[in-house]
């Protein structure tokens, strides 16, 4: 296992998807009383690369996800995606929260076709990559029916496959199964990583899990309790494709329990 301190800003670089420098996030209160949220948060992430960030609740993982998505402003540093610096929502970022949140008057193609109406894209384009998408997902078939007729691991396809269909450069995940079932949970992170390869976007996703992040990761971003610092990046050196019997290995044992090791040595487990 190859773990590392937090490297400097390599921005200058050309495969660089985003860069994150000297990121400081700090909500005020009028009785004086300030939160820091995040502190001199530096990383960078590489084109095509998948990104976890774990850490403990309330270390500002979902800030740090809102402030690359642009719909949530720094108290200072900067974050950059392709050279140009993020200072509101950007269309080559699609997002996935945890609940899917359709639209329950549209049927599941309309849902997804959604970002491409709002953008004004060809929807002839934007309606063969939806239906190739779903196919990849398993929703084959499923196209006119109506978001209450799906599971909520189904609805969480859609709003996957929603966040693709523009083809963003970047694909940002907040806690996307946190609100499934663990079998579900396990199935959707083999097909997220299918879906990855197939689209070969940048990702980056928050989660709680440990060994979900080692699972899915390149490389997994470790956090420390409020304020929120990187502590340790790891790179995740198993193979791929990862079949989910991957997790019953001695290596990917390893991995977790290293960084539930990290977590439990600055505070960030109880």
């Amino acid at each position: 296992m190859n773990a590392r301190a937090p490297a400097p800003s390599v921005s200058a670089t050309t495969d660089v998807a985003f860069d994150i420098a000297g990121l400081n996030k700090v909500f005020r209160s009028k009785d004086g009383n300030d939160t820091i949220a995040l502190h001199d948060v530096d990383f960078s992430v590489r084109r095509g690369e998948f990104v976890t960030v774990v850490g403990p609740s309330g270390c500002g993982k979902s800030t740090l996800l809102r402030i690359l998505a642009g719909i949530g402003r720094p108290s200072s540093g900067a974050v950059s995606i392709g050279g140009r610096v993020v200072i509101g929502p950007d269309r080559d970022i699609g997002i996935v929260f945890q609940s899917p949140v359709l639209m329950p008057w549209r049927s599941i193609l309309q849902n997804v076709l959604v970002p491409a109406e709002v953008q004004g894209r060809d929807m002839a384009a934007a309606r063969k990559t939806a239906m190739d998408y779903l196919e990849l997902v398993g929703l084959k078939g499923f196209e006119t029916k109506y978001p209450r007729e799906l599971s909520g691991g189904m609805q969480q396809r859609v709003g996957i496959v929603r966040a693709l269909v523009n083809h963003p450069a970047l694909l940002l995940m907040d806690e996307p199964f946190g609100a499934l079932d663990a079998m579900t949970r396990e199935t959707m992170n083999v097909e997220l990583l299918k879906i990855k390869e197939r689209s070969g976007t940048t990702v980056m996703l928050v989660t709680h899990s440990i060994p979900e992040a080692v699972f899915l990761g390149d490389r997994v971003v470790v956090m420390s309790p409020r304020p929120g610092r990187v502590t340790q990046i790891v790179e995740v050196d198993l193979p791929k494709p990862r079949p989910i019997s991957i997790i019953n290995t001695d290596m990917f044992g390893a991995y977790v329990s290293g960084i539930r090791a990290h977590l439990n040595a600055v505070g960030g487990l109880d």
